[in-house]
């Protein structure tokens, strides 16, 4: 009997296409539920899955035969990974397949914050011309801080390599990585010479709230700040109070504290959230783009041929 991996995310069928070709049956369901997983599980080696829900001890307490969990997608944060640990099951991630698609996100939302296209674009569409009030900051000669160093990390810090700026970065669990495109440097340093702040850093228990009113307090100079890593990293009530204090002179989020329509609409930030002209939303999509589809996809492939060999 074949091994068997259980898909039940909507993943680019060339994941399929080589699980089969290294001698996996691979029943690809998107569309099927928690409760429906939980009642095949039992005989699958393999469970790919991208956000749709969490693989928790309830799964895996109910698949004695697994042997790994495919996350298609930068990160482990929707799989208990103590429990994985426990039992003996690899965790495989794609960081590399949507790095180029973070870094490129970061660069556009840190773009437009600096030349107030969001801001712009409504007045001209509501018959305001205002040069002035538009009137933006360039890029060159500013430092750039990147918290965490990773793929996500070193993949904005290559997309800034043309545009004249001091790119630094700091790492809690890294050291020795300075490269052509960014220095090494403690948080101190961060703090003391950012004129944008750019968070590439996983969701932990240690980093949960990280970034609140404290947070923005040391910072020595006005900053534009991004945030494409995980949105319960940051308070956006913190972000909100910092833009009002002039501490913040923009802020790109493209992942908030709590997301998806209605729970977006129910916290108490979001009614001033949504009406600052100094912040540029996004979905939650800047690992999501038609490229990275497919690229995360061959990545996980290439990582489950390593572990099948």
């Amino acid at each position: 009997m074949s091994k068997k991996i259980l898909i039940v995310d909507d993943l680019h069928p060339i994941f399929k296409e080589r699980a089969e070709a290294l001698g996996y049956h691979v029943d690809d369901r998107p569309e099927i539920t928690r409760a429906e997983t939980l009642a095949s599980v039992k005989d699958y080696e393999g469970i790919a899955v991208r956000t749709k829900f969490r693989i928790d001890k309830e799964v895996f307490d109910v698949a004695p035969e697994l042997k790994f969990v495919a996350r298609a997608g930068a990160g482990l944060d929707n799989i208990d990974i103590e429990i994985a640990k426990e039992k003996g099951i690899t965790l495989l991630a794609a960081n590399e397949g949507n790095m180029d698609a973070v870094g490129e996100h970061a660069v556009g939302m840190l773009l437009s914050l600096m030349n107030n296209f969001r801001k712009a674009d409504v007045e001209i569409r509501n018959g305001i011309w205002d040069r002035e009030g538009n009137r933006g900051y360039e890029l060159k000669g500013k430092t750039v801080g990147i918290i965490g160093y990773g793929f996500m990390g070193q993949s904005f810090a290559r997309k800034l390599s043309g545009f004249g700026v001091n790119v630094i970065a700091y790492d809690k669990y890294k050291t020795g990585f300075s490269d052509e495109f960014a220095k090494e440097v403690s948080m101190e340093e961060i703090v003391k010479h950012s004129d944008v702040l750019s968070l590439h850093i996983p969701l932990t228990k240690e980093t949960k709230q990280m970034v609140d009113d404290e947070y923005f307090f040391h910072f020595k100079k006005p900053i534009f700040f991004i945030n494409t890593a995980r949105g319960e990293i940051v308070n956006v009530k913190a972000v909100l109070n910092n833009i009002a204090n002039g501490k913040i002179l923009g802020a790109g989020l493209d992942v908030l504290e709590k997301e998806k329509f209605p729970t977006v609409a129910e916290q108490d930030w979001y009614d001033a959230l949504k009406i600052n002209e100094k912040v540029i939303l996004t979905p939650h999509v800047a690992g999501w783009t038609f490229d990275s589809y497919r690229k995360i996809s061959e990545v996980l492939a290439e990582k489950l041929a390593e572990i099948s060999r």
